[in-house]
């Protein structure tokens, strides 16, 4: 219910900001929108702002970003597991979407104004996903927070608004994708019928109970964590990239910063993992086709990291 009534009021902030953009250039098309704010000057006006402002809104809802973020932890621990993976990939890479075609393809005209809203959302994102992710003792949750987290260094390579920086925040959506599907297809690895196993307590001891899948659950942290040579750590290197080119130093340094927070809650996993005891003991349970998909989603941040320069190539020419 909580999700359903904030996707509605988001969606109607979006579609309020549709109207007031359409009621000032006259035109849904994206070419047409930008040629009119180019083409005249005296548009860029209050009216049109306010469609902007209600554009952002309904974008940040998708992307999960703070202050519109509230819907997301909840939605995370309340949904099945498998549920939780589709939301915390795909979604992501729709509103990656919607904002390149929206904001950049639309209304890049006016990147001066949305840029400094994008800027204050994504530190925001950024500050309040780590830390209030080191409280959560539910692994789904903490995944959530830092989820909102990651929005941050997407939404602050975004607003760059240069070709390099829009590329950043794609290869960056993809490489966070891989992570965490991983992720969360090891809590649907570790829970059996009847139980899901939600807690970081669940992952005690795993390296005892299966050596291989407990290392294939730290790849997925280290990238998530940006650690190298897996393909997390390219992806922040990828966005801090765009930002120090455009002059924003210190918006680099605070994103260094809180990486090196969000490497905390990812660590103590590895460290549950690894250095204590175990509290259950069962055996997982598992078909050969999940433990297979599960494998290889994990191996791939490790080797998409050693070779990171092709997916980003990619990344280029698609935006190019």
């Amino acid at each position: 219910m909580k999700y359903f009534i904030l996707g509605a009021i988001a969606s109607g902030c979006l579609l309020y900001g549709i109207s007031w953009i359409y009621g000032v250039t006259g035109s849904l098309q994206f070419i047409e929108i930008a040629a009119a704010v180019s083409a005249d000057p005296s548009l860029n006006n209050l009216p049109l702002w306010f469609g902007l402002a209600f554009l952002i809104v309904g974008i940040g809802f998708k992307f999960g970003a703070v202050p519109f973020h509230m819907w997301l932890p909840d939605v995370y621990q309340g949904a099945r597991t498998s549920v939780t993976l589709y939301l915390s990939t795909a979604p992501k890479l729709a509103a990656l979407a919607m904002f390149l075609r929206i904001l950049v393809d639309g209304l890049d005209g006016l990147h001066d104004t949305w840029a400094a809203m994008i800027m204050v959302i994504g530190v925001l994102s950024l500050l309040v996903g780590n830390f209030v992710a080191i409280a959560q003792s539910n692994i789904k949750r903490m995944l959530g927070y830092s989820t909102i987290a990651h929005v941050g260094f997407i939404l602050l390579a975004l607003f760059c608004g240069t070709e390099e920086g829009n590329a950043a925040a794609l290869f960056y959506t993809l490489t966070y994708i891989v992570a965490a599907a991983g992720s969360f297809g090891m809590v649907i690895l570790l829970s059996r019928r009847g139980y899901d196993a939600e807690n970081l307590a669940d992952f005690k001891g795993l390296n005892a109970r299966s050596p291989w899948f407990a290392m294939m659950m730290m790849f997925l942290m280290f990238s998530l964590a940006g650690v190298p040579p897996f393909i997390g750590f390219f992806g922040k290197l990828a966005v801090i990239s765009p930002v120090i080119d455009a002059g924003y130093v210190e918006l680099a340094v605070l994103m260094v910063l809180a990486s090196v927070v969000g490497a905390y809650y990812y660590l103590r996993v590895i460290w549950y993992m690894y250095f204590e005891e175990a509290e259950d003991k069962a055996v997982l349970q598992a078909g050969t086709d999940t433990r297979v998909v599960l494998s290889l989603n994990s191996l791939a941040v490790l080797a998409l990291g050693i070779i990171p320069g092709s997916l980003l190539a990619l990344c280029v020419r698609i935006l190019g």
